[in-house]
């Protein structure tokens, strides 16, 4: 078996090792050491990576044999050869803080929202407990991560170690172990007990902060998003950025953002409104110059809601509307069917869209799209499409 030497010390960045075997892991090449810093994807955390020697580990994984396989990339060191392994040490940092911010977060929602952790993962693009509670109120989530950052604020020593039978018959765990001999306990000071053969730090100060970014329910349990430290402060620093670019253009601060957007968005609805009744009001001047009683067949300028306004007008007063706005490329047809009327929208249009062209589609008595091919005589070019659907 592989000696574990992140069980020993967590910090190691840099070690020497003798190479035992080369393998494969699901097809790919893979290296086993009789020793190794290097930890191997499980509990959540992901394998670490860096380098052996010459060639790159890219990823370290457990087989099921208890065997620990460092995936390598470039040519393997050969069997019995003494070779140097260096970490990615950033990446092994963050992995530990998150994995430790974890922890701590899981026995803060235990102890402030009485929601005990199911299972957590630490992932590449997101970091998430399951709580087993269907639905956690905002203030107990808020409750619990004020008190995960108290006990980052407070400095609090954390141990890793392998107490023996009577010791950890005495432990109160925050969960039963998952492996009935050698358990190894984490422990954040007295805050939180918890098995755990994973990659920790030393201080919760090297946590920085703890945020809850997000919670919903999840398989009749609650999942909490959560981030912290180097991986928070870059998510962090990205949304200061984006929020001071929008106080730059609102000519306003960082914190009164909200009400600069509120009021866009109320300016936004009264324009909106404003627009509905003029688009109503044009509509109703262009139906009043719209010839006959009949189907109204015209070709008007506009965009689509304005030809969707007539074309509602013109069924309200019992006619059939027929109608497209012409451009450069194409035009926008818009067929609306009045009560009583033997139109069928619909095949109207797949005739219109192939002999002309486009995309869209409807039902018997409205449809609409748009033609690929500009539409010189509109009136001519619905009779020629009448005249095939007959």
């Amino acid at each position: 078996m592989t000696r574990r030497l992140y069980h020993d010390d967590a910090y190691l960045r840099r070690f020497d090792a003798e190479v035992v075997a080369i393998t494969a892991h699901k097809s790919r090449p893979a290296v086993v050491l009789d020793r190794t810093a290097f930890y191997p994807e499980a509990g959540g955390q992901l394998g670490d990576r860096g380098r052996l020697g010459d060639a790159a580990v890219v990823d370290t994984q457990e087989s099921d044999d208890g065997t620990i396989v460092h995936l390598i990339e470039g040519e393997p060191p050969p069997v019995g050869s003494r070779v140097t392994g260096e970490l990615d040490w950033l990446r092994r940092r963050q992995h530990m803080a998150q994995h430790t911010a974890q922890h701590l977060l899981s026995g803060a929602l235990l102890d402030r929202a009485q929601a005990p952790t199911a299972s957590a993962r630490l992932g590449e693009s997101a970091l998430t407990i399951d709580v087993a509670r269907d639905r956690v109120p905002e203030a107990e989530l808020a409750a619990a991560e004020d008190l995960a950052n108290d006990i980052i604020d407070d400095d609090v020593a954390i141990r890793a170690w392998f107490p023996d039978p009577e010791e950890l018959a005495r432990l109160t765990l925050r969960r039963d172990p998952k492996v009935a001999a050698d358990v190894r306990v984490v422990a954040i000071g007295e805050f939180d007990l918890s098995p755990c053969g994973g990659t920790h730090c030393a201080r919760t100060s090297q946590l920085g902060a703890v945020r809850i970014t997000g919670a919903e329910r999840y398989k009749g349990m609650t999942r909490v998003t959560f981030t912290a430290a180097r991986r928070g402060r870059a998510e962090l620093f990205s949304r200061d950025q984006v929020l001071r670019g929008l106080a730059g253009q609102f000519s306003c601060g960082p914190a009164e953002v909200p009400i600069a957007i509120e009021k866009l968005r109320r300016d936004a609805e009264t324009t909106g409104h404003e627009v509905t009744q003029l688009r109503s009001r044009l509509a109703g001047l262009i139906i009043a110059q719209l010839p006959g009683d009949g189907a109204a067949v015209a070709a008007l300028p506009g965009d689509p809601e304005l030809l969707r306004s007539v074309a509602a007008k013109l069924v309200a007063a019992g006619r059939d509307a027929i109608l497209c706005a012409p451009d450069d490329t194409g035009a926008t047809v818009v067929l609306m069917r009045a009560a009583g009327s033997r139109l069928d929208c619909g095949a109207l249009w797949k005739r219109l869209a192939a002999r002309l062209g486009g995309r869209g589609g409807g039902r018997a008595d409205r449809a609409d799209g748009r033609l690929a091919t500009p539409v010189a005589d509109w009136p001519a070019a619905v009779a020629d499409a009448t005249e095939m659907t007959s």
